[in-house]
């Protein structure tokens, strides 16, 4: 709570061919339905890992750009349910490209899903809980 920090992630094996990365995080289990935690995309195919708490600027340190989360917000926002809502999950989705996307930072999920129409090599999948009382 409050510290509004992610988890470091780190991958491997990316495929052959790939030129960039994007991650998708959101909530499905949200009261408005699934809600956009962080985008992150243009992330150079030679970076592995993302450590904890990357800041919130258009540009990240690996070279990759942030999009706009449904906070409004570039970089990542933190877990947030209602008190009392259960258990929701927060689904981190890395997308191994084939291309970089070139978009602005601050460009929306329907602009980077677009993108990445016919780019994907691969795709990994991490899903972590949280709960508030």
């Amino acid at each position: 709570d409050e510290a509004d920090s992610h988890p470091a992630l780190a991958w491997s094996d990316a495929p052959k061919g790939s030129e960039s990365f994007a991650l998708i995080c959101d909530d499905p289990d949200a009261p408005r339905g699934r809600w956009l935690h962080w985008i992150l995309f243009d992330i150079p195919a030679s970076v592995s890992s993302l450590p904890s708490s990357v800041g919130k600027a258009g540009r990240h340190a690996t070279g990759g750009s942030h999009g706009k989360n449904d906070f409004g917000e570039l970089g990542w926002g933190g877990p947030a349910p209602p008190r009392g809502h259960g258990v929701h999950h927060y689904e981190f989705r890395l997308y191994a490209l084939d291309a970089k996307l070139g978009l602005p930072a601050g460009a929306g999920r329907g602009e980077v899903e677009a993108a990445m129409k016919g780019h994907v090599l691969a795709e990994a999948k991490l899903t972590g809980t949280y709960r508030r009382d």
